[in-house]
């Protein structure tokens, strides 16, 4: 065990905190441990069946119950965890899940699936480990299981739980309401292909806070239908930072309205906050957008909006569909890798409005001059202290 006495002490407090929720639950409900539905932390053993069958004696009591995974490494999945249930539920997680590696698991779109539920907590400080390096050759060849997918679940919680390598997204949030994640911890090199650490769509009121996250794709990404969403205090690098997007890909999507993103860092990711939608004609509106106390570490595109979204490159040229207006930059500030700290690449048929740009600084000390700006299409004001120099209309 480690000598350092910060280490001994997380690790007493959190015995504590397991020892106390353990008794609450006890006190109120049912302890449905996974072991004794046969289940087997030996890293090697199959438990899908006993983790289903634990949840569902769970799920059955109208009493706040919980699903206790102990210490140990369990394999499992790809499983599905549905309710409706008929009383709270905690899927409490103390050891590690691991996720398996052969071809006809890694072709399903999931790996841990939770449905329909009211009131359900993730939490218990162990791992969900997706053992994505055994699936990221084959990312450009089919699409691989999220790890944890959240689908119609209200007034829920996930906390102190850490994601590792998922094979895709980390967490997937959709069509959900009143969602709080805080203090989690996601992992994956920065290399690896779509891992997106939280994407969401079709959904509102959710929190994601004071958690850090590294990855290879986007930390946080929003996509169609998200609305009143609250992002603060996140640590984000590797990855390509926190977005809004892609949007505008499909006809009917979505508006995205009232996204908060405050007191966030990002340290040596390709982007910064961003808006990106495809060059389609496809209509949608994003709007009441606020970036606020922003934080750059050798960032390569701090600020940017990109309206010609195209990874691939090989998009037909056009002009995007969706309406960005009423979007604040304030309050950024820090380094930026690459001259152009901002970009704001708007729709020639729909040019963003309302842009606001107030209290920027962002600094670039490499070769070719001072950091820079570059709009098109992009109209509104600025305040404050401006660098680089603003080049809105």
């Amino acid at each position: 065990m480690s000598s350092n006495p910060g280490f001994r002490s997380f690790l007493l407090l959190s015995f504590l905190l397991l020892l106390s929720i353990v008794a609450e639950v006890q006190a109120r409900g049912k302890i449905f441990n996974v072991v004794a539905y046969g289940a087997r932390g030996d890293g090697r053993t199959n438990n899908t069946k006993a983790f289903c069958n634990a949840w569902y004696h769970a799920c059955q009591s109208t009493k706040p119950n919980m699903v206790f995974i102990p210490f140990g490494i369990f394999l499992v999945g790809p499983i599905v965890l549905s309710g409706p249930c008929k009383g709270p539920i905690n899927f409490f997680l103390h050891g590690d899940l691991v996720a398996p590696t052969d071809q006809a698991s890694s072709s399903i779109d999931h790996w841990i699936s939770f449905q329909y539920i009211d009131r359900l907590t993730i939490n218990g400080g162990g791992t969900f480990d997706g053992q994505g390096a055994s699936a990221w050759p084959n990312n450009t060849c089919r699409t691989l299981p999220i790890s944890v997918r959240l689908d119609f679940v209200t007034n829920s919680e996930i906390h102190h739980v850490t994601s590792l390598n998922s094979k895709n997204f980390h967490f997937n949030i959709y069509a959900c309401k009143n969602i709080i994640i805080h203090n989690i911890h996601i992992v994956a090199p920065g290399d690896s292909p779509n891992t997106d650490g939280i994407h969401l769509a079709e959904s509102n009121d959710i929190q994601i806070l004071n958690s850090v996250i590294g990855t290879g794709d986007d930390c946080i990404s929003i996509g169609p239908g998200s609305k009143n969403i609250n992002v603060s205090s996140i640590q984000c690098g590797p990855g390509h930072g926190i977005s809004i997007g892609s949007l505008g890909f499909t006809p009917n999507e979505d508006n995205v309205y009232g996204v908060h993103v405050t007191n966030c860092s990002m340290t040596n990711t390709m982007n910064g906050v961003r808006i990106k939608t495809w060059a389609k004609p496809y209509r949608s509106t994003v709007s009441h957008i606020t970036f606020d106390h922003i934080n750059l570490n050798s960032v390569a595109n701090p600020i940017i909006i990109d309206q010609q979204y195209c990874p691939s490159k090989r998009c037909k040229p056009g002009a995007s569909g969706v309406k960005i207006t009423k979007v604040k930059f304030s309050n950024i500030q820090g380094t930026a890798a690459t001259q152009m700290a901002v970009t704001l690449n708007c729709s020639a048929s729909n040019p963003c409005q309302k842009i606001e740009m107030r209290d920027i600084n962002i600094g670039y000390y490499g070769v070719g001059g001072a950091a820079s700006s570059c709009c098109s299409n992009a109209y509104g004001a600025c305040y404050g202290q401006q660098h680089p120099p603003s080049c809105l209309r």
